[in-house]
């Protein structure tokens, strides 16, 4: 192989590199505004991230000060329904929950106290529907109808000394992304159990883990529960992962030349080694071949499901360039690169779709390439298949 050639061959893989690096940042760029546009008009619709806060009560002291409590006992029950939404390649993960909380507030000073009882509510942004406010239990039971200031249901309610009285909050709505319950600051927590099921398995809790879990139908129940705690940490917990097809289909064209370049190094291997010749032109073609993956899965993605449109694009890109191969070269240069393609390109794509393989794949490519081709070249002669490219010896 002449040098003018490999020469040539860096100039394509080259160009071909930056048409890669370019239709990725297109990807990247057509996926930010999708998201941006949509997800306003979903938190519209479906309101943001939730956050209950535990409710809490306040009565005024003898010195004017007033004194916050929490309750002396929480029996708190969520129940989440996943319901992703789908903008374009952006999938919005949008979720119902209907929220029942009951608490007991008591007086444990020596005399009748007016207790104010603070209820914020999770978004002003969204609709609650259902709502129940409840002071009190039997025929002493009032349902507040009060109107939320601010986000915040008060109600006011007297107790003698040592009295309790119980509070009972529903309410159903909708949210995104994750759902959380938050404690106040240095608060002490006695009494609290908060059970939680889904519809859903995969989970994720970012802030602190159940102290119990089990399956609980197509999805899980969860339970938090706090003797006496505190500083206790809050509750929260992230829908599900989508396989948003816009990022996976960005890296896969930012990675394309690693795949490029490995089959190049093949092809380029086994042309010297077998000396079959292929001009610098017909690798213009390949790298056409290659490109045209990358390009046709991030297009078909708005028309056909992500994994119809990875296996449509696949088998067009490796009938470009095997087809391409078996014409221009023999039959052997078509065994060589069909496999070396779908290794390459097809299963280093394919690890995108899988969080944390991606750099095994690589990994494990790469030595898999490299013994194959030591094994097949161990016994050639450089000198001889290079001519001028090999040292002078001395």
């Amino acid at each position: 192989m002449k040098t003018s050639h490999l020469i040539c061959i860096a100039i394509i893989f080259v160009v071909t590199s930056f048409a890669w690096l370019f239709l990725g940042g297109t990807i990247t760029t057509r996926t930010a505004h999708i998201r941006d546009i949509t997800t306003d008009g979903v938190h519209d619709r479906w309101g943001p991230n939730l956050v209950q806060k535990h409710p809490t009560a306040s009565y005024k002291a003898s010195d004017g000060n007033r004194v916050l409590l929490q309750p002396a006992t929480s029996d708190v029950k969520v129940s989440l329904n996943y319901q992703p939404v789908k903008m374009g390649l952006f999938w919005q993960r949008t979720y119902g929950t209907i929220f029942d909380g009951g608490y007991t507030f008591k007086n444990d000073t020596t005399i009748t106290q007016t207790l104010h009882i603070d209820l914020e509510l999770p978004t002003t942004k969204s609709m609650l529907d259902k709502v129940s406010f409840v002071i009190g239990e039997g025929e002493k039971a009032h349902k507040s109808l009060v109107t939320p200031e601010q986000g915040i249901m008060t109600e006011n309610v007297e107790l003698a000394p040592g009295q309790s009285v119980p509070v009972k909050i529903s309410y159903e709505c909708r949210g995104t992304d994750s759902w959380r319950y938050a404690f106040a600051d240095a608060s002490r927590i006695r009494d609290f159990q908060l059970t939680l099921t889904t519809d859903f398995t995969d989970v994720n809790f970012p802030v602190s883990s159940p102290t119990d879990r089990d399956l609980a139908g197509k999805g899980m129940k969860f339970i938090w529960k706090y003797d006496d705690a505190i500083s206790a940490p809050g509750i929260a917990i992230d829908m599900p992962r989508e396989l948003n097809a816009g990022p996976v289909a960005a890296q896969i064209a930012f990675w394309s030349p690693l795949s490029l370049l490995l089959f190049f190094g093949v092809l380029v291997i086994t042309v010297i080694v077998r000396g079959i010749r292929l001009h610098p032109v017909n690798y213009v073609f390949l790298a056409g071949g290659f490109f045209a993956f990358p390009l046709l899965f991030s297009y078909m993605l708005d028309i056909f499901p992500v994994y119809a449109s990875f296996a449509i694009a696949a088998v067009v890109s490796l009938a470009l360039v095997s087809g391409y191969l078996r014409a221009a070269a023999d039959e052997f240069m078509f065994r060589i690169a069909l496999p070396a393609q779908f290794a390459y390109m097809v299963l280093f794509s394919a690890s995108f779709f899988f969080k944390g393989l991606t750099g095994l794949t690589l990994t494990l490519g790469g030595i898999s390439t490299l013994a194959v081709l030591m094994a097949l070249t161990a016994k050639v002669d450089w000198s001889e298949r290079l001519g001028g490219l090999s040292p002078k010896l001395a």
